[in-house]
């Protein structure tokens, strides 16, 4: 059977750093009260002349470039974004513009925090069927540009960046020991759309908007829900917790992933981190883990790998792979 596999990944974080300490002329916090609920300790902002669609495009090129594709060789360019530079034309299409593709397709999904999940479904059933061959998967935001920079609850958690993972067709055997990705797991519940949404937009007010959350609320989903996704994604490829090597977490909040670590009986040297340094990057946050992690030379051949996220709408999901 056909597989979608893992063949490159990339990422790009704006080169503005903004430290904890940042917000204590400003706001009612410290770099302690932020450290202590979030784990965030920096995040990355993009320059005043950067969009999303820059961001995708270097995290693109840095994905290709670790593939040893060039962007002529890829069938489909999928973003997922919920801060697109424009109603449309979309981002992926600047994307495709910007790698200089002239063939193929692109689009962008609007998932929030959950998006990059989503789009990966989206790619390994296109691969799947037989629709595309290659297909760059690319979570990327300018959440800065959403921000209420008085609400202390929300401004001090979500930063900017992309993250991108190319994925190419390759022959498994349909066993739970097949390379590539191996389940995926996708949900939503819109009556939950009150706890974390953004009051702007084309059809209502005419402007972006703000970010809303109710971070109690969000945090009880979360930890319940992100447990249960990964659970029903391992079950449909054949496999348990015990053989997972690898959780890669949206990473919103450190309490969140420790909660839902703790839930999935992992230790917490299974679990990617990097919300430490990079914020909540919403729809960016896992691609931009999966690129450090691999960076940094941490998954080996076969290792299993689960990718969860949840997000506005609520919106949730999860991804099993084996690397």
């Amino acid at each position: 059977m056909r597989r979608a596999i893992v063949r490159g990944t990339g990422h790009y974080l704006p080169e503005r750093v903004v430290e904890n300490s940042w917000f204590e002329d400003k706001l009612d916090t410290s770099d302690e009260w932020i450290r202590a609920r979030t784990g965030i300790e920096r995040r990355h902002f993009a320059a005043e002349d950067q969009g999303t669609s820059d961001l995708a495009i270097r995290a693109a090129q840095a994905a290709l470039a670790d593939a040893g594709i060039e962007a002529g060789q890829v069938d489909a360019v999928i973003v997922a974004t919920s801060t697109p530079d424009l109603t449309f034309p979309s981002v992926a299409t600047m994307v495709q513009a910007g790698l200089g593709m002239r063939g193929g397709f692109a689009y962008d999904l609007q998932a929030v925090c959950a998006g990059f999940v989503y789009a990966l479904a989206n790619a390994d059933a296109m691969i799947r069927s037989g629709l595309a061959e290659r297909v760059l998967v690319i979570g990327a935001e300018t959440f800065s540009r959403i921000m209420d920079w008085s609400d202390r609850g929300t401004c001090v958690l979500f930063g900017d960046g992309a993250g991108a993972v190319l994925l190419e067709a390759a022959e498994g055997e349909g066993v739970a020991a097949d390379r590539g990705i191996l389940a995926t797991d996708l949900n939503s519940d819109g009556q939950y759309r009150d706890l974390l949404y953004v009051d702007g937009g084309v059809a209502s007010t005419g402007t972006a908007g703000h970010l809303r959350m109710q971070g109690n609320l969000v945090f009880r989903h979360a930890v319940e829900k992100l447990a249960d996704t990964a659970h029903r994604a391992l079950d449909k490829a054949g496999l348990t917790a015990e053989q997972v090597d690898w959780l890669v977490p949206h990473q919103a909040n450190l309490r969140i992933i420790e909660a839902t670590a703790k839930r999935m009986h992992l230790p917490m040297e299974k679990v990617v981190l990097t919300v430490a340094d990079h914020g909540n990057t919403s729809a960016a946050s896992i691609p931009l883990a999966l690129s450090v992690a691999n960076a940094e030379g941490r998954f080996q051949p076969g290792d299993v790998l689960v990718a969860e996220a949840i997000g506005g709408g609520l919106a949730w999901g999860s991804v099993v792979l084996r690397w």
